[in-house]
């Protein structure tokens, strides 16, 4: 398929990007490593008569781990993460989910900004962002502001980033415990049937504190306070586990699709949670 005429742009720097999305206004949209976008454009569901291209912006490259905490600019590529040594040390998470996305092609490609900005409900990143109680850098006419991951998704493709901003980039604490990314799809490359972002801490064998957000299982990606609650003073026993399966159960909205009946859904959501947090449990 052959996408519509548009006229393209490559910004030098971030203001110049943000003035051509204020020039244009909802004739403009942003790209990054495209795999969202651009297919959705060869297929005529998007019509873009203005692409502007982020990639020779600098400014939004690099991975840091500096004063406990770590940042991510949105250019950065899943690949990047999978091949970072400080991501490992720091959040190692983010490597265990990045290596769950589509595959070496895409990832050497796809970037985290675009990931968790697009606000598809079937992306990894916005999951495990909100896991990682995230926060995203956004720059537009008005300066810069942050927004938490966790108020970030509005509804499926709707974002709180306006028309005429640009995600920049990500932070969030370095990490301690145990983690797990648990996703169960129907092959490579596709998006999750379920999965399931577990990050939780351990003090005098119990649970301190813990983090549980859900991918592709409502309209936003689903982080549910009430999981990670049901867990907090337990050892992750069997009981503790049901209970924030159960929990976590009156969080997800699953809907009918080719992935399976919403009673299928909410199965693999369980079972995904419950290793997930078995295996970060025996991490912590």
């Amino acid at each position: 398929m052959i996408p519509g005429a548009f006229e393209y742009y490559r910004p030098q720097s971030v203001p110049e990007a943000v003035s051509l999305l204020g020039t244009h206004g909802d004739d403009a949209r942003v790209v990054a490593g495209g795999h969202s976008l651009i297919p959705m454009m060869k297929l005529r569901m998007a019509d873009v008569p203005h692409l502007i291209d982020l990639q020779g912006l600098s400014d939004l490259s690099g991975i840091s781990v500096e004063d406990g905490q770590v940042r991510l600019g949105a250019l950065v590529t899943q690949s990047e993460i999978v091949s970072s040594d400080a991501l490992a040390q720091a959040a190692p998470i983010l490597r265990e989910t990045a290596m769950l996305i589509a595959d070496p092609q895409v990832r050497n490609m796809g970037t985290v900004g675009g990931n968790v900005a697009n606000g598809d409900p079937g992306n990894d990143m916005p999951a495990l962002m909100q896991c990682l109680d995230a926060e995203f850098d956004l720059v537009g006419p008005g300066g810069a502001r942050a927004v938490k991951a966790r108020d970030f998704y509005i509804a499926a493709y709707m974002t709180e980033r306006e028309d005429d901003e640009i995600l920049t980039g990500m932070r969030f604490a370095v990490q301690t415990g145990g983690w797990a990314y648990e996703k169960q799809k129907r092959k490579i490359g596709d998006y999750a049937t379920a999965a399931a972002a577990v990050q939780l801490t351990k003090e005098g064998g119990k649970v301190a504190t813990a983090a549980i957000a859900m991918t592709n299982l409502s309209d936003v990606p689903a982080f549910s306070e009430a999981a990670g609650a049901a867990l907090i003073g337990t050892d992750c026993d069997d009981a503790a586990i049901k209970a924030a399966v159960d929990a976590m159960q009156g969080d997800i909205e699953p809907s009918e699709d080719n992935r399976g009946p919403v009673e299928f859904k909410r199965h693999v959501a369980g079972v995904m949670l419950s290793r997930a947090v078995k295996r970060a449990w025996s991490r912590a």
